[in-house]
């Protein structure tokens, strides 16, 4: 499962709004690097991929996710959230276990 935070959802229903892509799922997706490391990448799903059958669906603070099966298995326990970083920009992060580069919070 992938769910993203209450600051998150926010911002992604802000950015929805803006860009007239309300009501459109947002989907989330991985790949891992030859490091090991892993990318992400996330849009609004406005066309269906052609794959669209095996996507999995989550709602999680009243946004709809949408992960393919291939992102599944990199993505499951991920949190998104929406943070200030330490240079003041503000930015989606993907606090994911499965990441070799996640650190927890202590």
């Amino acid at each position: 499962m992938i769910t993203v935070t209450p600051a998150a959802a926010q911002q992604i229903k802000h950015s929805a709004k803006q860009t007239q892509a309300e009501n459109m799922p947002l989907r989330i997706a991985a790949t891992r690097k030859a490091d090991g490391s892993i990318h992400y990448a996330m849009g609004f799903a406005d066309e269906k991929d052609e794959k669209a059958d095996q996507d999995l669906s989550y709602i999680s603070e009243g946004v709809t996710l949408v992960v393919s099966a291939i992102s599944l298995d990199l993505l499951n326990k991920t949190e998104i959230d929406f943070i200030e970083l330490d240079n003041g920009e503000k930015n989606f992060v993907f606090k994911n276990p499965n990441d070799p580069n996640y650190k927890p919070a202590q």
